[in-house]
């Protein structure tokens, strides 16, 4: 069986959170005997198909980006020549150029698409873009949510349970830390703190975080991407910037936080892969009651505890309930690894998504 996946980045330029999903799906898929091609855009497109484990990743030239949204021209010949050698077309919510190619060019094979959130940030244009994007969800075959809450709360979804389901995301297990990478993160932050990783974007609460840890006064190490001088970061000896860190990095800051925090408080964050890592790595989470993903992740008062976005105080008041108490959290984050185990591993996942492409093809081979 070949699957085509289609987004508007991939590896080898964005290795972010849908990009990581389907690099996911596409390994957890290999060993039941199917062959991915992955389509994206990129500034700078490779000339020939590039291997990424056991898939390939294939790139066409994007010649303007609009509006959180890559548009190409040479797109339209490369999906047409791809999806022919396809027996199914996987596309990934969100993004309009997916559904105009899809327009263009149908398939003419049986297409499914991984809702991953909602349009939240362009509301201005998703009024302009609506009627093509119901006349896209309303073409395909299947349509699948990340999450049950995702699939309840989103008034666009509402309108297509006769073709949604939901498949979880799941991440591969990881082996321990190196023991040299440990130790030098060691030496800098501590054993004891608040762990948030993850791009500093509009969604992800950090001003509020920055609150908590500015109100409680407790230790926080903050990992990933972004200008830290968009934020108010006086008086806050407590808190530690790193930056930029790598998968080795990320996974020693796990291994050795007290607990990780998640403070996104808007619905773009749609279901929240850092809080996957934590719950893999056996820590206590604390999230935002959004509606998402997040929730079903961290499951309230079992593997950690869900708060009111956007309220610092609320915040801070549940890491000091983590931190005052080492046996509850090691209780929450032992819940958290089970969960994990029991929902969200890549296996699970690829054979969900294995066991839906074989339903698609044969009711496609079954039609008139």
């Amino acid at each position: 069986m070949r699957v085509l996946h289609f987004f508007k980045t991939y590896l080898p330029d964005s290795f972010t959170g849908i990009e990581r999903v389907i690099f996911e799906i596409a390994e957890s898929t290999a060993s039941l005997g199917v062959h991915t091609d992955v389509l994206s855009l990129s500034r700078n497109p490779a000339r020939a198909p590039i291997a990424i484990g056991r898939h390939y990743s294939h790139q066409t030239r994007q010649d303007l980006y609009v509006a959180s949204t890559g548009l190409s021209l040479s797109v339209f010949a490369a999906f047409r020549r791809l999806a022919a050698q396809a027996d199914i077309v996987h596309y990934h919510f969100p993004w309009p150029m997916m559904d105009l190619v899809h327009s263009l060019v149908p398939p003419g094979k049986p297409a499914l698409v991984t809702y991953h959130s909602d349009i939240v940030k362009q509301q201005g244009l998703l009024r302009l873009y609506s009627p093509v994007m119901h006349r896209f969800l309303g073409s395909v075959d299947a349509i699948v949510a990340t999450s049950p809450n995702y699939a309840r709360s989103s008034s666009v979804l509402a309108g297509y349970g006769a073709k949604l389901s939901v498949v979880p995301i799941g991440i591969a297990d990881q082996d321990r830390a190196e023991d040299g990478v440990r130790n030098a993160l060691r030496a800098r932050v501590g054993e004891r703190f608040f762990l948030f990783v993850g791009a500093l974007r509009y969604y992800k609460g950090l001003p509020f975080l920055l609150e908590a840890a500015r109100m409680t006064g407790l230790p926080v190490v903050i990992a990933g991407a972004g200008d830290v001088a968009e934020f108010n970061t006086s008086g806050l000896a407590n808190v530690t910037f790193l930056g930029e860190v790598s998968d080795a990095q990320k996974l020693a800051l796990l291994e050795l936080c007290t607990a990780f925090v998640f403070p996104s408080h808007l619905r773009s964050e749609a279901f929240g892969v850092a809080l996957l890592e934590a719950a893999r790595a056996g820590k206590a989470m604390i999230s935002c009651e959004i509606g998402t993903g997040t929730s079903y992740v961290n499951e309230t008062e079992v593997t950690g505890f869900t708060v009111p976005p956007a309220d610092p105080a609320r915040l801070g008041q549940a890491m000091k309930a983590l931190w005052d108490d080492p046996g509850r959290c090691q209780a929450m984050g032992a819940a958290a690894r089970a969960r994990y185990e029991r929902l969200f591993t890549a296996r699970q996942m690829g054979a969900s998504y294995g066991a839906l492409y074989q339903r698609l093809i044969s009711g496609h081979k079954g039609e008139p």
